[in-house]
């Protein structure tokens, strides 16, 4: 009871404070009875606080107008990355929603000051659309589960498609933004400057590591000794997966959530992303894919199918992907089990990965002794 009362006392604060902050940033000039709804939350994030709501106001003409809308708050309790910035996150998708097929929600605005809310934080409208979840599985619970094959098929195709549209993006303004502070200076590819900023993420992770020490440790030796030698450089989503795309009714894709790691790489880093995911989120359960949803090898024709283009062996892709998985994952458990939740349960999340891990380390040294 104290959890709630607290929380609602925080949801009254900040609710009173966009009351008053907000009606001169979203508001024309002469409108009056500016309001804003209670708040509801999505059922799932945990890098950064989300909240729903309607801001309504009456304008000069007394006609209202309702603009529904989504608070995306950086954490300032918890990180699972390295480096949140819900600015830079809102920063991206304005920036790619610009390219045709790559569809990304309107930002209305940003705020870098964190004495508004208490951390920096943006606004966005919300997306009318269907979500498929991780917890529970959508490949065993939801909305999804009631699709026809026919249209499970038409849903993967379409999400391809919009990753496919996302490694088409070749603007160099937008390359140079997504690079940061990851420059080329010193002659390194794109993926060497991946590869180093998760190695040196993985030493910061190291002490705190509650599953699988030994395996990640064998993982990052093989990631940075074996790493591939491609100049490939494009948009990176660094989460890219159906579970954060919201589709239309006629399962088109209605636009691209989380660009938190968004960086630039080889397109291989977001398709081994998409396909350890789906493993994590299926086969490591226990579950099958349903009639119309690809397996690894079938995702990968059709990406290649609609246009997308890979540079290598998507072995190393998949347990780099793992491997990332695995440091969120840890992370994760320990903030779970800060909250409250049973550190077991909390163990199953980097448990999983870390099996991942294992299995990937395998098929990739196997894949790397038996090539030409």
């Amino acid at each position: 009871m104290a959890y709630t009362a607290t929380r609602g006392q925080l949801e009254g604060d900040v609710r009173e404070t966009l009351e008053r902050w907000l009606p001169s940033r979203l508001a024309p000039s002469g409108q009056s009875n500016f309001e804003i709804s209670e708040f509801s939350a999505p059922d799932a994030g945990y890098s950064g606080k989300t909240v729903f709501f309607t801001a309504s106001w009456n304008e000069r003409g007394g006609e209202t107008h309702r603009e529904d809308l989504v608070l995306r708050t950086q954490a300032s309790d918890h990180q699972l990355f390295v480096e949140p910035d819900a600015v830079r996150q809102a920063e991206v998708m304005r920036m790619l929603g610009r390219h045709n097929d790559v569809k990304t929600p309107e930002i209305v605005l940003t705020e870098r000051d964190p004495s508004i809310l208490g951390a920096p934080f943006y606004l966005m409208k919300r997306v009318n659309g269907r979500t498929p979840s991780d917890v529970p599985s959508w490949h065993k619970r939801g909305w999804a589960v009631d699709l026809t094959p026919s249209e499970r098929e038409l849903m993967c195709n379409n999400a391809l498609k919009s990753l496919v549209a996302v490694h088409r993006i070749s603007d160099p303004d937008d390359l140079t933004f997504l690079r940061g502070d990851l420059d080329d200076a010193d002659g390194s590819t794109a993926l060497q400057r991946y590869v180093t900023h998760l190695h040196a993420w993985y030493e910061g992770c190291r002490p705190d590591l509650v599953v699988g020490t030994d395996a990640l440790a064998r993982a990052i030796s093989e990631l940075v000794d074996y790493t591939p030698k491609t100049n490939a450089e494009g948009v990176v989503w660094g989460d890219a997966r159906v579970g954060n795309m919201s589709f239309a009714d006629d399962h088109s894709v209605a636009a691209l959530f989380d660009w938190e790691t968004a960086t630039t790489g080889p397109p291989d880093i977001d398709l081994g992303w998409w396909l350890m995911f789906e493993r994590y989120l299926c086969e490591s359960l226990g579950f099958s894919r349903l009639p119309g949803v690809p397996d690894d090898a079938e995702t990968v024709r059709r990406y290649e199918e609609l246009g997308g283009r890979l540079t290598g062996d998507i072995s190393y892709y998949t347990l780099l992907a793992a491997f990332v998985l695995a440091l969120i994952t840890n992370r994760l458990a320990s903030l779970l089990t800060r909250d409250g939740l049973d550190a077991e349960i909390a163990r199953t999340y980097p448990a999983t990965a870390v099996a991942l891990v294992e299995q990937y380390l395998y098929e990739h040294q196997r894949q790397r002794k038996t090539a030409p």
